[in-house]
């Protein structure tokens, strides 16, 4: 006989419902062949998936409710026209951000089971309301996109005694990566402060207690990964202090949690902002401590990002045997390949975010020619919804181009990088750039130089603040 504590747990696990318009899709072709075609699919356009027939088995049995976004483009690419709810997936904003935490359903609840069920779809009206509040008062509507021009995440429900439920932890979790996508496109300068708001709204939801275990564990979750995107917000716009301030809220809350991926990405963060402080003594032990916390997760590709976060402190140390070793285990760990437990905050993480870190280590060791090399591949190799990333892997070669002697190219390379920037608002970028500029005064009787000091000096004053 079940034990109440069993039957509440396990009422609270939505049912897997086979998805039976995937399975049409595949066809004639086995599982194994169609996950072929998958990851041939996702090299035609840049992605990189791990599908095996493993991964289809478990979309086709309903395990998997929406895939990540990695692999919704490769669906999208080898369907055309049809969309996720087309192919049986439920909507992203129904389903838990973090397929890593599904074991937190089951987890015992920290007062009696209410009426109503602990489920990822939220079906009632009062639900979908808030939903749709956060929505249209999103990231989006902080670039006028939509109105009004805030970021909400929803106050607790009063149906639930004022302490928060599934819904809020949703809101959550959607305002991450919808500041994720917006920083992918434009930087963080517009973001930031308006960013802010669900941040304590967040934490005010942690402070209020909910009365289940697996929505504290959701909202603990995502308030740190909250603090890191928004620290990384403050990062990205010159504002070292906020982006310290937060990344060690987002640690801190790991800690008490006990949550390792969370742990780790709070290193990693800490790392990367304390080599662009010059500090690379911190750079390093933070990106140690970050390898640490993730030896207890089984992602290769987090433990490659980890190593060149320690590769790039050690390269500002001049310890050019140590860089390389870094580099090494960096180059080793990426060639294992993605797997379903890279957290999906790495979307960002691919050959070119590689090839970019490892030209920075050689700008740094003052090896000029390597660093336009591989400064080179991350241009050509970033996909072209980031951005963000394109505008800072142009910048980066127009910056190793100048040192490294070619300044007529550097100056082509820094007036693709200036038009880049009337897309995307980065204080770091511009702060490149203008050490470009500065660099390049010498060679202004070159035309394209000339070009590119005439473009920069007409771009509008940094904004402070």
């Amino acid at each position: 006989m079940t034990s109440p504590a069993a039957h509440s747990a396990s009422s609270r696990t939505v049912p897997a419902r086979p998805n039976a318009a995937f399975r049409q899709l595949r066809g004639k072709l086995s599982p194994g062949e169609f996950a072929a075609a998958v990851r041939r699919s996702a090299r035609e356009i840049g992605e990189q998936v791990s599908c095996d027939a493993r991964y289809v088995g478990r979309v086709e049995s309903g395990e998997i409710r929406c895939p990540n976004y990695a692999y919704e483009r490769v669906f999208r690419h080898m369907f055309p026209g049809l969309s996720l709810s087309d192919m049986g997936f439920v909507p992203r904003e129904a389903v838990r951000g973090r397929g890593a935490r599904t074991a937190a359903v089951s987890a015992p609840p920290l007062a009696p089971e209410p009426d109503h069920r602990d489920t990822c779809i939220q079906s009632c009206e009062e639900s979908d309301v808030l939903r749709r509040a956060f929505i249209t008062g999103g990231p989006a509507a902080a670039l006028g996109i939509a109105a009004p021009p805030a970021f909400t995440v929803p106050a607790p429900r009063p149906s639930s005694g004022g302490r928060p439920g599934a819904a809020e932890a949703d809101a959550v979790e959607d305002a991450v990566r919808r500041i994720r996508l917006l920083d992918d496109r434009h930087g963080a300068d517009d973001i930031y402060h308006r960013a802010m708001a669900p941040l304590h709204s967040a934490y005010a939801l942690l402070d209020a207690g909910a009365e289940r275990r697996s929505v504290a564990d959701r909202l603990h979750c995502g308030a740190g990964e909250l603090a890191l995107s928004v620290g990384w917000l403050a990062h990205d716009s010159g504002r070292f202090g906020d982006a310290r301030s937060h990344y060690a809220e987002a640690l801190a809350t790991a800690r008490v949690c006990g949550d390792a991926a969370l742990e780790a990405h709070a290193f990693c963060n800490t790392a990367f902002l304390a080599r662009d402080a010059g500090r690379p003594r911190e750079a390093v032990r933070a990106a140690q401590a970050a390898q640490r916390a993730a030896r207890r997760l089984a992602s290769p590709r987090l433990q490659s990002l980890l190593a060149l976060r320690e590769a790039g402190g050690l390269a500002l140390l001049a310890d050019r045997s140590g860089c390389e070793r870094a580099l090494t285990r960096a180059r080793r760990f990426f060639g294992s390949g993605p797997t379903d437990h890279d957290p999906e905050w790495m979307s960002f993480y691919g050959e070119a975010e590689l090839e970019g870190l490892e030209a920075q280590c050689w700008a740094a060791l003052g090896d000029g020619g390597r660093a336009v090399e591989h400064a080179r591949r991350a241009v050509a190799l970033q996909k072209p919804h980031f951005t963000r990333n394109i505008a800072l892997f142009t910048t980066e070669l127009a910056g190793d181009l100048a040192a490294d002697g070619a300044p007529e190219e550097a100056g082509v390379t820094g007036s693709r990088a200036l038009r880049l920037l009337g897309q995307v608002k980065s204080s770091r970028i511009r702060a490149m750039l203008d050490s470009t500029a500065r660099a390049l005064r010498s060679h202004r009787s070159v035309k394209e130089v000339a070009a590119f000091l005439e473009r920069h000096a007409a771009l509008p004053a940094p904004r402070r603040g």
